[in-house]
């Protein structure tokens, strides 16, 4: 054991926000704190680090172990650039290389037993340095720094220059690289894009020390932790496993909680008839035997009722009428904030009831898309055309469609002001924003809450095609469960950025990929889009590696070699384009076939013998070349 937190209770005025929690940490084990906001966590963290006084308990870190902590925001303003200011982690180590150039200059001119101490003094030294990776530090430097998402032409950016994310990721970096023996993050996924993410998951699994992680990322989470330690209002439990195994024994245990509470009520309620129907006889014996029951209700210890998973909160996502099957269709579409360009003659499609997440790393274009496509920014070519009935609704991840000086009641009922008080009041009490709540002006809302108010316009906008930028940012994790819900039952159509995994695991149904200035789309989740990717790059690299390991050879042979790598590579890209064929072929005949789904339940359709017949035919035939299509799909990616 390497942390212990035992008994700790702590209290901001009246409002318990952790009572007598206890649990305790493993070497090398990788653990997460979680619970809903305002729960306690990054408090715990801050009593872990001695910021917060615990009102009692204690905790206890083994003697001479080190805690490194990341909070969520951070402050720099040394005027260190970026590399600079990871080089302030290997001081001790510059120190070391400095002391030995200055004996290597002192052993130049040094004889007999004074050279004999300055060999053994550089001998231990240097010892030292290789114990320390000293030989590496620039390029171990220069890996967490590329891991996080920096370029080598950033790397001399001043740090009082960078934004808040950036801050972050280099406190993060030098974190990483002081290598404590506790590391303990507070939502260290927020400014990563998904490349930086799976980099710190591999980084953080492979760590030698213990790792405590505060985070809303299940994905990251189920990839990272092996235990779960849970705050619930106040009362911690720690659950062993990832995050999905937690949260199956967590639905068993209030499942079996609720069933207790239940079966005792109906107990409590069975006696006390008895009790009633004894005491109506009126004759002594009866009314004692009532007593002796009203004794064993009073000493009876009565369950608490267990509290919903959210049940306050409810969303419910419905268009009022529906589009065209054609919902958005893009050509050519180009957009450059010179000298940078971030996409080039992108062309993509979106048919009605499709769920499709835009991905790709930070700072490729996919919020300035969904920005064209929403008339807030122009493109430099290209068009869009939006389909028949189709009705926008837009989520902004910086709430730009949020009016700061508003009232939260007034940023709703101004803009449906046809709506009554009390409805204004219902849906706002669905998102949690009850009594005096709603008179909070919306530039004092946390960023969680302000998100709650835009999907609480969101619902309300009955729009057929809901264009998401990182709705799930600031959400917790029973709130973006939530939403995944209401996003699966919703009917319409639904273009999202994100970069939370989970979230396009429970949602997506098509995936597109900006990466290199341009889009490549898949259909399915992200595991399937993951899965795809490496196939492709393994691909890649297999042919790249056939072209490194080719030893020298004469000159036919040298020819030869190139001929077949030529073929080789020929070869690969003409089955990456007969997949994508099929892919686009299936796609349209899997949205044929729902198309013919939906059609079959039409009354005017139904009715119709001779149309139903005819469509059921069209539909067998779609099943057969779907067969086919995916047979070869499987031989294409097993090739």
């Amino acid at each position: 054991m390497i942390l212990a937190c035992q008994n700790i209770t702590r209290a901001f005025g009246e409002h318990v926000v952790l009572k007598n929690a206890s649990f305790h940490i493993e070497e090398r084990e990788k653990a997460a704190i979680v619970g809903i906001n305002g729960a306690g966590k990054s408090t715990l963290l801050k009593i872990i680090m001695k910021e917060l006084l615990p009102d009692e308990g204690q905790v206890t870190v083994t003697r001479g172990r080190t805690i490194g902590y990341l909070a969520q925001h951070q402050e720099m303003s040394t005027g260190h650039t970026i590399f600079d200011e990871l080089l302030t982690v290997k001081q001790e180590i510059l120190a070391l290389e400095a002391r030995m150039r200055e004996l290597e200059q002192s052993m130049k001119h040094a004889k007999g037993e004074q050279l004999t101490q300055l060999m053994e003094d550089y001998a231990k030294l240097s010892h030292d340095f290789e114990q320390q990776n000293g030989y590496a530090w620039k390029s171990e430097i220069t890996g967490v720094l590329k891991g996080l998402g920096f370029e080598e032409a950033e790397f001399d950016k001043k740090t009082d220059t960078l934004s808040g994310g950036q801050k972050t990721r280099v406190s993060l970096g030098k974190l990483l690289l002081s290598r404590p023996d506790i590391i303990m993050l507070d939502e260290p996924t927020n400014h990563l894009d998904m490349n930086s993410i799976t980099w710190l998951e591999t980084f953080l699994m492979n760590y030698p020390g213990a790792v405590i992680i505060v985070s809303h990322d299940r994905y990251f989470l189920n990839r990272v932790v092996t235990k779960i330690v849970e705050i619930d209002q106040g009362t911690v439990t720690t659950f062993h496993g990832n995050y999905t195994d937690y949260a199956q024994k967590k639905a068993r245990l209030r499942q079996a909680q609720m069933q207790a509470y239940l079966n005792q009520q109906q107990e409590i309620r069975h006696q006390e008839e008895v009790i009633a129907r004894l005491k109506s006889f009126n004759r002594e014996k009866s009314i004692r035997r009532a007593e002796s029951r009203e004794k064993m209700l009073d000493k009876m210890e009565v369950l608490e009722k267990p509290t919903e998973v959210r049940a306050d909160m409810r969303m419910e996502l419905e268009p009022r009428y529906p589009s065209g099957n054609d919902v958005l269709s893009v050509e050519g579409l180009t957009k450059s904030f010179p000298p940078r360009t971030l996409f080039t003659n992108i062309n993509f499609e979106i048919k009605r009831g499709e769920r499709v997440a835009l991905i790709g790393n930070n700072g490729t274009g996919k919020t300035t898309i969904l920005k064209i496509l929403n008339g807030v920014l122009p493109a430099d070519s290209g068009s869009f055309r939006l389909g028949a009935r189709v009705k926008i609704g837009y989520y902004d991840q910086e709430h730009h469609v949020l009016h700061m000086e508003k009232t939260v009641f007034e940023e709703l009922s101004d803009a449906y002001p046809t709506l009554t008080n009390t409805k204004i009041r219902n849906v706002l009490a669905a998102f949690l924003f009850t009594n005096d709540d709603v008179f909070k002006k919306i530039r004092d809302l946390s960023g969680g809450e302000r998100g709650r108010v835009s999907l609480a316009k969101l619902m309300l906008s009955e729009a057929n095609f809901l264009i998401l930028d990182e709705p799930t940012n600031h959400l917790d994790i029973i709130s973006k469960e939530i939403l995944e819900q209401a996003l699966t039952l919703y009917t319409g159509t639904v273009l999202f950025v994100s970069h939370d995994r989970y979230f396009i695991n429970m949602t997506a149904t098509r995936i597109l990929d900006l990466t290199d200035q341009t889009l490549t789309g898949y259909i399915g989740n992200y595991d399937y889009y993951a899965e795809k990717k490496e196939t492709m790059t393994s691909f890649t690299s297999g042919a790249d590696s056939v072209k490194d390991t080719v030893p020298a050879a004469p000159e036919s042979e040298a020819k030869l070699d190139w001929k077949q790598q030529k073929e080789q590579q020929a070869l690969l890209r003409k089955r990456q384009n007969d997949l994508k064929r099929v892919e686009t072929r299936i796609e349209e005949l899997e949205t044929r076939d729902k198309e013919i789904d939906q059609l079959l339940t039409r009354e005017e359709v139904f009715t119709d013998v001779s149309r139903v017949t005819e469509l059921s035919r069209e539909k067998e035939e779609l099943q057969e070349m779907l067969a086919g299509l995916y047979e070869s799909w499987e031989l294409l990616c097993e090739e």
